[in-house]
């Protein structure tokens, strides 16, 4: 049988992590206090994190650290600061959202090894190949995908010594990730910050299907799948968790756990699945993996259903087998708080004692015994001791000699101010021995310092010692000296007439699924060769195959693109290509990762990012800016129809035709009685669209000669914004702000209402 699959677990704060441990994970991923996509969890300090990496690689267990969230400019120098600690540590790879954070890791910070986060949304073979030009050397693909998708994905990372990992327990997200913004345009609150506020759990007003939260997805579970899994090739399964408190930590993968072992040692599964039922949950199925997309997915109650569950296999969900099913589950529960502490109560991540032996005569080496309580080893200077004068010590040497002892001579002092970056381990000097060091003796400050390092490299399981990166400046570019263009997104036939029409870029957005229209398509760009296409951010399987053929059919001179994959493709077949806004571009170093290693002609900066956060980016050399001043506002897009809890569906699942025939569209309200829109055309996946579009005619004059092109979409997306004015006479109200036309904002905030730019003020 191949290589036993890894079992990767949450660990939100220290106890859960000690959880995981003794359950039985062969991995953790935590996060720290900062720059992690999960701020509602406890999250580890920096200064525990010595400690428990100890700990886990004692019980043989990794740690992988997640940095998974898009980085503002201002962070960006906290973050390398961040980076040049970890280096120093044992830690096994870290999580990485943000394509400016792995291109610094990548190129500075080589020791580090990189994960690319579920945030990345990996769903096709052509993005596997953009991680890997990244440097990554693990994926997570997407919880959307069916077996036959992850089978593929895998066989491609593997072809490109990649691993990959996919979450087989825990929430469901309804959208895709890293393509949710559902919290930070309702509540300020970005996913892509990891300050998600759930709105897809939220109530709703009653639809038509009686459904007050038509939002809400049950619980992932492929515990009964482990076997098809291990067939694709995954090389971890990944429990999500790191708001879930340390006893449902250990009963999920202790369940795992025991999972695995049935089936690496007898070749059969566990068919009882009780104990994950009894910690919190919202029901399960597995229904993405197996392709089974359905109505039944769904569940009306974002609570936990572990009482109503166990009630239901008590002869009903009555009051009373309700309350007797929470007694017994809050029973159960206080005894597994028990039985997990007393596991954990050896586990500790305090630091350890190092007792430092230095012993060595006139014209030997210096000898340094390192004891720690679970091991000993010893290291030798490379040049002789001599006796100790002012002819044998350089300057520098001479600026760190420790007043207590006779100049440039070895002592205690010395030796304790040289070692003491040892405290800063996981590990604390509890004493250093000089019995056996002969007097007035000397040998180089550089030898101790580099008997210093390879203790560290050594406390830290490192083949070798590190030296830290010197990250270059990056330099502010001139202003443009020419005014910005327009570009305009349409994604309707009937409107490829206003190529004709205007002087502005005329963009066509390619739908999610090009089944039964790709000629037609190919034709359209063929015959109208200034139509640029527009790529979405999801193309899976066949749509992605379909994709390419398209981009090779075609030929364009320039694309846009929200999807990696096509980026990639783009860039080996020296195809002028532009970073569309779902890249997610907050910081300059995202910028330079998208010019020097993929050729990128230029890049949407996010509109998540304010004024201030969008100000102080630093444009690479020879690489456009652009960005969105009028778009409907896209909050997530969904492989699951969003339409079965809101006005029903005769179709129980989700087909091929459903994605490229359906077209229906809805609404549902909040508690307040602000409608969001639920969009389905042909081609395309679910989206949920904000109420009031999004108009930005402030960055125009906040901003002048920093933008190449600004961008509004005039694709036929139904809000409660209105248009007074039909497409080409907005394109030509637009062009008129561009030039500077007196009252041209005026006029476009009449014509386009209602309207917001909360982002641009709030920002991330």
């Amino acid at each position: 049988m191949s290589k036993k699959i890894e079992l990767l677990a949450p660990g939100g704060d220290t106890d859960s992590i000690k959880a995981a441990i003794a359950a039985g994970a062969d991995a953790v991923y935590c996060g720290l206090d900062r720059f992690n996509a999960r701020t509602r969890a406890t999250n580890i300090t920096l200064k525990d994190l010595n400690g428990i990496l100890r700990l886990a690689h004692k019980h043989d267990c990794r740690i992988f650290l997640t940095l998974n969230i898009i980085v503002v400019e201002s962070e960006t120098k906290a973050f390398i600061s961040l980076l040049h600690t970890l280096m120093q540590t044992s830690v096994d790879g870290i999580i990485l959202q943000d394509l400016g954070m792995f291109y610094l890791v990548h190129k500075y910070f080589h020791s580090l090894k990189i994960h690319a986060s579920t945030q990345l949304t990996t769903h096709n073979k052509g993005q596997i190949h953009f991680l890997k030009q990244l440097g990554a050397t693990r994926v997570n693909v997407c919880r959307e995908l069916n077996i036959e998708e992850v089978s593929e994905l895998t066989h491609v990372a593997h072809a490109n010594t990649l691993s990959t990992e996919m979450f087989v327990h825990g929430s469901y997200c309804l959208s895709f990730s890293g393509l949710c913004y559902i919290s930070s345009v309702l509540k300020g609150k970005s996913g892509n910050r990891g300050r998600c506020s759930q709105p897809c759990r939220d109530r709703y007003l009653t639809t038509p299907q009686g459904k007050n939260f038509p939002l809400n997805l049950k619980d992932n579970s492929a515990f009964f799948n482990l076997r098809e899994i291990v067939a694709a090739g995954v090389d971890s399964v990944k429990i999500e968790g790191r708001i879930k408190k340390f006893h449902y930590v250990y009963s999920v993968v202790r369940s795992w756990k025991e999972q695995i072992n049935r089936f690496y040692r007898h070749g059969t599964l566990i068919t009882d699945n009780t104990v994950l039922y009894k910690v919190f949950n919202r029901e399960f199925s597995s229904s993405f993996l197996t392709g089974e997309i359905n109505k039944n997915m769904f569940i009306d109650n974002p609570r936990d259903n572990s009482a109503i569950h166990l009630a239901e296999t008590k002869g009903g969900a009555t009051k009373d087998n309700i309350q007797a099913a929470k007694r017994e589950l809050y029973d159960e529960k206080t005894q597994i708080i028990r039985c997990v502490q007393q596991k954990i109560a050896t586990f500790s991540i305090e630091k350890e004692p190092l007792v430092i032996t230095v012993s060595g005569t006139l014209g030997n080496l210096l000898k340094v015994d390192v004891q720690t309580p679970d091991t000993s080893f010893t290291l030798c200077s490379k040049s002789e001791l001599v006796p100790a004068n002012i002819d044998n010590a350089d300057s520098r040497s001479s600026s760190r000699a420790i007043q207590k002892t006779p100049p440039y001579c070895l002592g205690y002092e010395s030796f304790t101010k040289i070692f003491k970056p040892l405290n800063e381990t996981g590990f604390y000097i509890d004493a250093i021995d000089l019995e056996h060091l002969q007097s007035n003796l000397f040998i180089p400050f550089k030898e101790l310092h580099a008997i210093k390092k390879e203790i560290i490299c050594i406390l830290h399981g490192s083949e070798e010692t590190i030296t830290p990166p010197t990250v270059p400046v990056l330099i502010k570019q001139d202003n443009l000296p020419i005014r910005p263009t327009l570009s305009v997104v349409i994604s309707s036939e009937k409107d490829v007439h206003l190529c004709g029409e205007t002087t502005a870029d005329v963009c066509f957005y390619i739908p999610n699924c090009l089944k039964g229209i790709q000629t037609r398509l190919v034709n359209m760009f063929i015959e109208n060769k200034r139509l640029i296409p527009w790529f979405p951010s999801i193309l899976i399987g066949k749509d992605y195959d379909d994709a390419v053929e398209l981009l090779q059919q075609t030929q364009p001179e320039r694309i846009v693109t929200n999807n990696s994959g096509i980026a990639y493709e783009a860039f080996t077949r020296g195809i002028e290509w532009i970073a569309g806004p779902h890249f997610n571009t907050v910081n300059s170093y995202s910028l330079l990762a998208l010019k020097e290693v993929f050729n990128c002609a230029g890049a949407f900066v996010s509109n998540e990012i304010n004024k201030d956060q969008i100000r102080y980016i630093k444009r690479a050399d020879d690489l456009k800016l652009y960005y969105s001043i009028y778009h409907p506002i896209m909050l997530m897009t969904s492989r699951q129809c969003l339409l079965h809890q809101v006005i029903g569906c005769e179709k129980e699942s989700v087909d091929e035709e459903c994605i490229s025939g359906c077209r229906k569209a809805s609404s549902i309200k909040n508690v307040d009685n602000v409608p969001l829109f639920i969009e389905k055309t042909p081609g395309n996946l679910h989206s949920i669209y904000n109420n009031e579009n999004y108009l930005n005619t402030d960055i125009v004059a906040d901003m002048p000669n920093t933008f190449s092109s600004f961008s509004i979409d005039l694709r036929d997306i139904t809000t409660k914004t209105r248009i007074s004015a039909d497409k080409l006479g907005t394109i030509k109200l637009f062009e008129n702000l561009l030039t500077g036309k007196t009252a041209a904002a005026e006029m476009l905030a009449r014509c386009i209402h209602p309207v917001t730019n909360d982002q641009y003020q709030r920002g991330i």
